[in-house]
């Protein structure tokens, strides 16, 4: 499932494309038609994430988007070709065109029921001017381990898999310490880093979580390859030696989910 800084850049790729301008707005695959008449030709004011969730406002209309497992979101330049597959969602201006596949959720929404989306999720490291407080909050009372809490976005909006793993790994904290043995202070360094790595995440497009010294140009080491992309200290990196101590990085199945962990340089 994509991570939050996907859905920001989806938001981005949106407003730069169809900002300020009337849409085209069909579904040829027909799961969507009654929606997207509502908005054909209207103007897009607006688009925003709020973890992994996208909204694209039409004036008194709310496009809600949740890509889930399976959903693809493709933009492109000039006039769109002739649909091939199941494509719930077409958006179509002079300038190009963008397809959603596959999506959990594609639906109009009302300003009213998209407010209440937005309480049902956690504070967002990428929106601007949310803070961790309430996520801590929760966190701090809580007797789940921090690698699910972290997965939570009703604690913490936008963070999958690798975010979760990464984040940990680079401040030393066991994924299995209850969240309410965690200090402060921790939790502080947790979100402070979440916010700087997936805002470089948003910009490049990837995620890259080591830091200068463990590059694969610093290590002398090949590059990972992995469909994620990006180099990552353990996210499926089981059984290879960790990058710092050369333990071999561990998996466990937490909440349906592979958690990856050095447990030398995660030991608190």
């Amino acid at each position: 499932m994509p991570e939050g800084h996907v859905i920001h850049r989806l938001a981005r790729e949106n407003d730069a494309l169809f900002g300020g301008r009337p849409v085209r707005v069909s579904s040829p695959q027909g799961r969507f038609a009654e929606g997207a008449a509502l908005i054909d030709g209207r103007v897009l004011d607006e688009a925003e994430a709020h973890g992994k969730h996208l909204f694209l406002g039409f004036g008194e209309h709310w496009l809600h988007v949740h890509l889930g497992l399976y959903g693809k979101y493709g933009f492109g330049t000039g006039e769109p070709p002739e649909p091939v597959g199941q494509i719930r969602l077409r958006m179509v201006n002079d300038r190009g065109y963008a397809d959603l596949r596959g999506p959990t959720a594609c639906e109009l929404l009302t300003p009213a029921e998209k407010a209440a989306v937005h309480r049902r999720l956690g504070p967002d490291p990428l929106r601007p001017g949310e803070a961790g407080d309430e996520a801590w909050r929760r966190i701090s009372r809580s007797g789940a381990t921090v690698a699910a809490l972290l997965m939570d976005q009703k604690v913490l909006a936008g963070v999958g898999n690798v975010y979760r793993a990464e984040v940990l790994f680079r401040l030393g904290i066991s994924p299995h310490r209850p969240g309410r043995d965690l200090s402060r202070t921790e939790w502080d360094a947790i979100w402070a880093d979440l916010v700087a790595l997936m805002h470089d995440g948003v910009a490049a497009g990837r995620i890259d979580t080591v830091r200068p010294e463990h590059t694969p140009e610093a290590m002398g080491r090949p590059p990972r390859v992995d469909d994620h992309g990006g180099e990552v200290y353990v996210y499926r990196r089981h059984d290879q030696p960790c990058l710092v101590c050369e333990t071999p990085v561990r998996t466990e199945e937490l909440a349906a989910r592979n958690l990856f962990w050095c447990p030398r340089c995660q030991q608190s």
